[in-house]
């Protein structure tokens, strides 16, 4: 008996070097994907209280800034998809490689980092349900205004992302 090494077929060889672009190109932020975020920022969020709590610090109150901040996200991300929406696809124009690739990934990023906000919010009003404390309805009532204008910012931003999307002409 000897042992000669198994001969394998030959594969054919790559091309060096990145391959195409996939066939199907670069797909839409999922639904999944935004509510894995969210589901992160509720339980960061949702922890935020009993931390301080352990840790004798006073939680933290949310400013009306906050809230504002966010929809004023919103309202530029909003405005932006619109302008894009009315390019793109109202006058046909084209865009330059490089503001469709930053309004892309401005549309994507902001979609998913405010979810990741309007879950942490949520999360914090959460953590205030059933408290006696003299400042918790507070607490519950601006996170959950803050968590909706992060809402509004996650709408504005798939908005924006989905105005990028051009036609296949073929």
């Amino acid at each position: 008996m000897t042992r000669d090494p198994v001969q394998r077929p030959e594969e054919p060889e790559q091309p060096p070097g990145p391959s195409g672009p996939s066939p199907d190109g670069l797909r839409p932020t999922g639904l999944p994907t935004v509510l894995g975020w969210a589901a992160v920022g509720v339980v960061v969020g949702w922890a935020v209280h009993p931390v301080c709590d352990r840790l004798d610090l006073v939680p933290p109150l949310v400013s009306p800034a906050q809230p504002l901040a966010l929809l004023l996200l919103a309202a530029i991300l909003g405005y932006v998809a619109w302008v894009t929406h009315r390019a793109v696809h109202v006058r046909r124009e084209r865009l330059e490689a490089h503001q469709a690739v930053n309004r892309l990934v401005l549309g994507r990023a902001s979609a998913l980092v405010a979810a990741l906000v309007a879950g942490g919010y949520v999360g914090y009003a959460l953590s205030w349900v059933g408290d006696a404390a003299e400042l918790a309805d507070e607490r519950m009532v601006r996170s959950l205004v803050a968590a909706g204008c992060a809402l509004a910012a996650v709408v504005a931003g798939l908005l924006l992302e989905r105005a990028c999307r051009v036609h296949d002409d073929r």
